[in-house]
């Protein structure tokens, strides 16, 4: 297999760990677009978290991702397969996918060569859908100093792909008839640690670690301790997903 920029895999077992997982809805939702349920195609699955939900409505799960210290720390399930490959050449069958999910990956991959290969796996009535989310949203007090973490601390340590993220997938390209989709959110209760694990997990983080020799996230502890009051009570946080959705061209 060709090289490819990885991002993860030095915090693999901590993206496992501390990336939130996408609501159940999501799922139900997508399931319905298609008429038959046989093989879903997870692209860059990193640690698997949507493969084993799509595994509750698919027979087969073909989950892939070119880093192999994050199908080391995957989600086992059943009813799914994972594959070291990249996205823009897998291993699948011509016209043998029902349904495409890339989950926080799309912004990683050649376009051009990645909808060529999409376009080839999906059934003709299949379904593809690509989503991201950015930053939670927490409390008045505590969200903008998670902003200015993003955008100040460690934002010059983002790779440019990720700024489609921050423009909510708008820019992307998106070859397909779409189907214009309703809102969904991930909600979920974070004790601080939960949090301060979820930004060390981002890549600008690591980055940030490695060239400049200390975390930043131990001044951001510091303030939000100030903020959190019980540090061991959790909060609610969100984050929105930015979800495109389509079908083949007529």
């Amino acid at each position: 297999m060709t090289t490819f920029n990885d991002n993860f895999s030095k915090q693999a077992s901590i993206y496992a760990q501390f990336r939130p997982s996408y609501p159940h809805e999501l799922y139900d939702y997508l399931s319905n677009l298609t008429t038959a349920h046989d093989l879903a195609w997870d692209c860059g699955t990193g640690n698997g978290q949507s493969a084993i939900h799509l595994a509750d409505f698919y027979d087969s799960v073909y989950a892939s991702d070119p880093s192999q210290a994050q199908i080391q720390n995957a989600f086992a399930h059943d009813r799914v397969t994972y594959h070291i490959e990249k996205a823009e050449s897998s291993t699948l069958k011509d016209r043998s996918v029902d349904l495409i999910t890339i989950a926080q990956a799309i912004h990683w991959f050649d376009f051009d060569k990645f909808y060529q290969e999409a376009k080839r796996v999906i059934k003709k009535d299949g379904i593809i859908a690509t989503w991201a989310y950015g930053i939670p949203s927490i409390e008045r007090t505590i969200d903008p100093l998670i902003k200015h973490f993003h955008d100040k601390i460690v934002g010059p340590y983002w790779p440019i792909e990720t700024k489609s993220i921050d423009q909510e997938y708008t820019t992307i390209p998106f070859p397909f008839r779409e189907i214009e989709p309703p809102e969904f959110y991930i909600r979920k209760r974070f004790k601080l640690e939960d949090l301060l694990g979820h930004l060390r997990s981002w890549s600008a983080t690591q980055l940030f670690i490695e060239k400049e020799g200390y975390n930043p996230i131990d001044n951001l502890q510091m303030e939000l301790e100030k903020l959190w009051g019980d540090l061991n009570q959790p909060k609610n946080c969100s984050w929105r997903l930015y979800l495109r959705v389509g079908k083949l061209p007529a």
